[in-house]
This record gives structure tokens, C-alpha cells and sequence, in this order.
């Protein structure tokens, strides 16, 4: 590839030089117009795009075919100048109903998740009181809480925790 590229190089810094070497040794005719380079049209042969796919799995784009290519396909690119287009009804009814989902789905589960943190947090007072058999005597005569009672504290703030985290994920979207 690279040296048919060196090999054209010099023939078309020659052919882009050549016109313009030519323009300025005659004067400027005003009965002729400069006429347009005509664009291949397809029944002339060209206005084909050829896709080559090399052995090494490489895909080269192109006018013709590259030599070697394991693969070629020739399609023929569309050039009409339609532009943009607008939506068909049922590409309109499709983008309406994942619009609804998404919507209906993200703030439904914000909504739900944003709750039962609230429930939770204001069921922590609760969660603090020691239940029966949560305290045992000391020899000096206080009493302490028992490791029932703090493996229950952590199990709940775990779960506010994991709540919450669970709660920004869907407010982030992800």
C-alpha cells in the first residue's frame, strides 16, 4: 500500500501543477467558463465503493479492489441527497414506549428506594433499645450490651447503608 502511495505521490503533485502552470501562460478566455469535474455517474463503471479485507483481517476501503484481498465487496454507496429524514409512526410508537419505560422504571425505583430508606431511618430509634436478654450484669454492678445486641446494630446500619447506596445508583442512572 505504501508504495503505490510513493508511486502516485509524484503523479499527482505533476497533474495538480500542470493546469495550474498552463492558466498562467494564456490569458484569461471569457467566452469559455470553467467547466465542472464531472462526478462518475454509476453507468459509466465507477460510483462503486469496494471493501477489501486483507489476510490479516485488515479491512481497506476503496475505488477497486486491493490485491491480495481475501475478501472483496462491492456495494454502491447511497448519494442521493434526501438528508434527514423524518420518524415513521412506528419508529415514533417504539421511541414513546422506551421513553414511558424509562421513565415509568427510574423514578418508580427512586421513589420506592427513597421510602424505605425513610422508614428505615425513622425505625432506628426503635432498632436502639436494647431487647430482653440484651444486657448483662457487670461484677461492679452496671450492665453492658450483650454481642447479640451489636451484631443486631451492625446488621441494620449494613442495611441503611447498602439502602442508600442502592438509592444513589438509581438517581445516578446506572
Amino acid at each position: 500500500m505504501m508504495n503505490r502511495l510513493l508511486f502516485v505521490l509524484p503523479a499527482l503533485a505533476f497533474a495538480l501543477a500542470a493546469p495550474a502552470a498552463h492558466a498562467q501562460s494564456q490569458p484569461p478566455s471569457k467566452a469559455q467558463p470553467p467547466q465542472p469535474a464531472a462526478a462518475p455517474q454509476p453507468d459509466q463503471g465507477g460510483g462503486f465503493l469496494y471493501k477489501s479485507t486483507m489476510p490479516d483481517g485488515k479491512v481497506i476501503y476503496g475505488d477497486a479492489p486491493m490485491p491480495g484481498a481475501v475478501k472483496v465487496e462491492k456495494t454502491r454507496p447511497d448519494t442521493s441527497k434526501k438528508g434527514i429524514t423524518a420518524a415513521t409512526p412506528k419508529e415514533m410508537a417504539a421511541g414513546k414506549k422506551l421513553d414511558e419505560r424509562a421513565a415509568g422504571t427510574g423514578t418508580d425505583r427512586v421513589s420506592q428506594l427513597d421510602a424505605a430508606l425513610k422508614r428505615m431511618e425513622a425505625q432506628r430509634e426503635k432498632v436502639r433499645e436494647p431487647l430482653e436478654g440484651e444486657r448483662i450484669g457487670n461484677a461492679g454492678g452496671g450492665s453492658r450490651f450483650t454481642d447479640a445486641y451489636l451484631e443486631r446494630q451492625k446488621a441494620f446500619d449494613k442495611g441503611v447503608e447498602n439502602l442508600r447506596q442502592e438509592l444513589d445508583k438509581a438517581r445516578s442512572g446506572k
